[in-house]
């Protein structure tokens, strides 16, 4: 406990770019934790160097996840936003952790087995001891609850076993942690792969939407989608790509999986494909566009940007949708408009007719 409310910690690896998967399973959610909980939530730029890093590289993504931490709407006034690497008391207390762990139990650990097999030629002792610095994480802030997914669990049951087997030793030092069962954010599986989730890791560069994609790059990665050939949209195991897709539509618009297949009886994948993109693109546009620093605005100013080779007569569809809070309440509004683009003819200088003067 800590300021009369039970710790929460959770954090993400500054490798690679987050997915939309990140976003809408886990990163979305952790935004309204703050009222019931006091919140942790760290860069764990020290996790990602099990894997060969170039420094440069890592610290600026490790500052881009900061910031997308913000623009997601966590308020850094509400919640301890850091760097692992920063909090030497990590790495401190992974190392006596070390000294309380078993050898056997780090064996067992799936995900050192995947890992090791995805990183044959580096199969260093940080990815064996990797779990134990994900201990020390947790037990250092004394967190009560943690958020986690089902590859995790593993990781928290070795962290509760640690933290136990070291109390019985010493006393009640660290808090036991329970898994945070809250809100249940959407799965979301990767675009070429329904059977795997959409990761930051893969290889095919149209498996996964990132969240720092542009609108066009998402549009082509959902038309490019795996699905079938079965030509319904139905929301079933059968259809794996088609029920992934429904999966996404439904997080991004709020609509249940039944309503979304009702909206499009009777229409073709690829029209399916286009709204999926079309909605994506809006959550990233409400993502890229939240300013830091929580000031409110009277009047904003949208600006659209046409690209040059936009051609004269073209159009395009506009919406906004704002939102914040007036006297305790929440209040929103939409605006849609379509821009045409009528470009302005090459300007001459005129020719003046003779008058004889």
């Amino acid at each position: 406990m800590l300021n009369g409310k039970k710790v929460l910690f959770s954090g993400m690896q500054a490798t690679g770019n987050l997915t939309l998967g990140n976003y809408l399973g886990a990163l979305k959610n952790w935004v309204g934790l703050c009222d019931e909980y006091e919140c942790f939530y760290s860069v764990v730029d020290m996790h990602s160097i099990t894997v060969r890093q170039d420094p440069a590289t890592l610290r600026k993504r490790a500052r881009t996840l900061l910031m997308i931490y913000i623009a997601a709407g966590i308020d850094p006034e509400k919640n301890c936003l850091y760097y692992q690497s920063h909090v030497s008391g990590h790495a401190e207390l992974a190392w006596i952790l070390n000294c309380f762990t078993y050898m056997g139990e780090l064996n067992r650990m799936t995900q050192f087995k995947d890992k090791s097999a995805k990183h044959a030629d580096n199969i260093n002792a940080g990815l064996f001891t990797y779990p134990v610095l994900m201990a020390a994480d947790i037990l250092l802030y004394q967190a009560d609850v943690v958020p986690v997914g089902i590859d995790q669990m593993q990781h928290l049951e070795l962290t509760r076993d640690i933290a136990q087997r070291f109390n019985g030793i010493y006393g009640d030092v660290f808090t036991i942690p329970e898994a945070y069962i809250g809100k249940v954010g959407a799965k979301i599986m990767s675009l070429q792969d329904p059977s795997r989730k959409m990761s930051k890791s893969d290889e095919n560069p149209n498996a996964s939407i990132y969240l720092m994609d542009d609108p066009d790059t998402i549009i082509r990665k959902c038309k490019r989608a795996v699905t079938d050939s079965e030509g319904q949209i139905l929301y079933r195991e059968e259809q794996p790509g088609i029920r992934n897709l429904i999966d996404i539509y439904s997080a991004c618009t709020g609509k249940t999986p039944e309503e979304v297949v009702k909206e499009f009886d009777g229409k073709g994948y690829g029209d399916f494909k286009l709204a999926v993109g079309e909605y994506v693109t809006d959550i990233r546009y409400e993502f890229g566009t939240v300013p830091a620093g929580f000031k409110m605005t009277e009047k904003a100013t949208v600006y659209v940007y046409v690209p040059p080779y936009m051609a004269n007569g073209y159009n395009i569809t506009n919406r906004v949708d704002c939102g914040g809070s007036y006297q305790g309440e929440w209040d929103s509004s939409t605006s849609a408009w379509v821009t045409r683009i009528h470009r302005a003819p090459i300007y001459t200088k005129p020719t003046l007719p003779k008058t004889g003067y």
